[in-house]
């Protein structure tokens, strides 16, 4: 069965080494989203990069991670987003978020 509807999509961008109450910011933000029973989340990493202080973040094959970028996209309700936006405030100290409306085509 294919059902469609309107939503919108939070995208937040933040760096892998971000934290939030001693853990991965992005970690925490998921978490978080689960616990206000949002539609799903999902967390890309970026392999290259760079943000507000113009530096470059690259993935390297012979060094650990230079604190690479992480996208996490959570897509629910326009007013599911709205009341989850407040909740950012209080955990992102540095990153850029953008809302978009989208169309949603779930499949069961």
């Amino acid at each position: 069965m294919k059902e469609q509807s309107d939503a919108e999509l939070l995208r937040i961008f933040v760096g892998e080494s971000d934290r939030f109450d001693g853990r991965n910011l992005y970690e925490a933000i998921v978490h978080r989203a689960q616990q206000r029973g949002m539609s799903g989340a999902t967390v890309v990493h970026g392999v290259l990069g760079f943000g507000a202080h113009n530096r470059i973040h690259a993935a390297r094959v012979l060094r650990l991670s230079e604190d690479l970028p992480v996208i996490i996209e959570i897509v629910d309700t326009p007013e599911r987003i709205a009341e989850f936006l407040p909740e950012l405030d209080g955990m992102i100290g540095e990153g850029l978020v953008t809302l978009e409306k989208v169309r949603v085509i779930r499949y069961r």
